[in-house]
């Protein structure tokens, strides 16, 4: 009765042993195609990526050819910028000269033509002067009937009208009597004495000067109080 009893039992557990291996078998089963499934993506997702690796150096030089094509060109741009306003300003310095020259031969050439204006004028002063003495001595010597007739009365507007030119061209008559001896003005001849003035001081003119625009013309012979 006991064996009878050990050999049920020994084979319920091994029913109970296979049934627990099929129904893991039968686990496995169905876990294997789930696991499959899951690496395709894993599998897909692994080549996507070497690919990637595989063209990101090319796209990375295609990359740096452009930029360095950029580069290059916007390089040729800037050097020709830079000789463009080099060239600019060197020509700007060079009208600057230019202008700066010109306005200096434009006031040098003033100066020189109002030089010679003045040189040319003084000339033609000094030539007139001596017919104004000669007109100034004639009508000193004419007595007061003299002075009366048409032909003096004549000269005197003739002497009249040269002095009121001379006024106008800016020919002054240096003054003498009274004023205190200026060598720069005045020529002493001679000196005498005089009880009217103090020493140093012009008693007589025996020849009038005259200046044209501050210049003196001509100086004036005077005598000079000792």
């Amino acid at each position: 009765m006991v064996n009878a009893e050990e050999e049920r039992r020994e084979t319920v557990s091994d029913q109970e042993s296979k049934a627990a291996a099929e129904a893991e078998t039968e686990e496995e089963a169905e876990k294997a195609p789930e696991e499959g499934g899951q690496q395709d993506p894993e599998g897909s997702t692994e080549e996507a990526e070497s690919a990637e690796t595989e063209k990101t150096p090319e796209a990375d030089k295609a990359g740096r050819e452009k930029e360095k094509k950029g580069f290059r060109k916007k390089s040729k741009e800037e050097k020709k910028t830079e000789a463009l306003n080099e060239k600019i300003g060197e020509l700007e310095d060079k009208v600057k000269r230019q202008l700066a020259e010109f306005e200096n031969f434009r006031n040098r050439t003033e100066k020189e033509k109002s030089a010679m204006f003045e040189v040319g004028a003084k000339s033609v002063i000094e030539k007139m002067l001596p017919i104004v003495d000669n007109f100034e001595r004639g009508l000193s010597g004419l007595s007061g009937e003299e002075k009366e007739t048409p032909f003096a009365s004549g000269m005197q507007m003739v002497y009249k009208q040269i002095l009121t030119e001379f006024d106008n061209l800016g020919v002054k008559p240096i003054e003498a009597v009274g004023k205190e001896f200026d060598p720069n003005l005045h020529n002493a001849v001679m000196q005498v004495e005089s009880e009217e003035y103090g020493s140093g001081i012009i008693a007589q003119e025996m020849m009038k000067g005259y200046t044209y625009r501050d210049s003196v013309v001509r100086h004036s012979m005077v005598a000079v109080v000792s």
